[in-house]
């Protein structure tokens, strides 16, 4: 792939604007890019090289690969198999999956510590992110604690349809990427609990979804 097609890649990226021109363009060097059809998996943990991804289109989805259960999903502009820089073990046990056509460049892990070494301005973004996700997690330990199962269920659609969605007249809407074990798995809850809570809030008038989109009413 071209330098300046990768380039373009990286462009959109929050996480590379401190850089400057010359720097991205070394780093498009080291890039490999590939297109992600809907549904294929894309191996973390089980690669010979460890590498860091950067979602330039579409949206995946982060599993265990243990207990194939979600951890998180990943929208376009993040990133995603930056825990092989802090935990390889840990890292050893992701995979991610597509959710719609993508369009992923990747870089293997000890050339990113590499730059994130020379660019102070990298390495914190990519501790950012890092840190942004162990704070989910420990949320979503603490919802456990505190909150009851519609309230953990409530506030995760809350939060899916905020961060994915579009804002609209009456609504606020988002592609409908998960299924009901997907929130069951985010939420600590079961797929029977998702399908109830889902329904009483859509016949309350607080959402409303179908196979493609859910929304927020206002």
């Amino acid at each position: 792939m071209k330098t300046l097609t990768k380039y373009w890649f990286l462009e959109g990226f929050s996480l590379f604007r401190k850089l400057g021109m010359p720097t991205m363009m070394k780093m498009c060097e080291l890039l490999e890019m590939e297109h992600i059809d809907k549904g294929k998996i894309i191996e973390i943990g089980n690669r010979d090289k460890k590498s860091i991804f950067f979602l330039k289109k579409g949206a995946v989805k982060i599993l265990n690969s243990t207990r194939d259960t979600a951890k998180y999903i990943v929208k376009k502009g993040n990133i995603f198999g930056e825990l092989s820089l802090y935990d390889e073990e840990a890292a050893a046990e992701e995979k991610a999956i597509a959710l719609e056509d993508s369009i992923i460049c990747y870089i293997e892990s000890d050339m990113m510590e590499s730059l994130m070494e020379k660019h102070k301005s990298l390495k914190n973004g990519v501790f950012k992110v890092y840190g942004l996700r162990i704070k989910k997690l420990e949320r979503r330990l603490e919802d456990l604690l505190y909150k009851d199962s519609k309230t953990r269920i409530t506030d995760f659609i809350h939060s899916y349809v905020k961060e994915f969605g579009e804002d609209k007249t009456d609504r606020i809407e988002a592609k409908n990427l998960l299924s009901h074990k997907d929130i069951a798995n985010l939420t600590n809850t079961s797929r029977q609990t998702v399908n109830n809570v889902l329904s009483g809030l859509r016949k309350e008038k607080h959402i409303d979804y179908n196979t493609r989109e859910i929304a927020i009413l206002k």
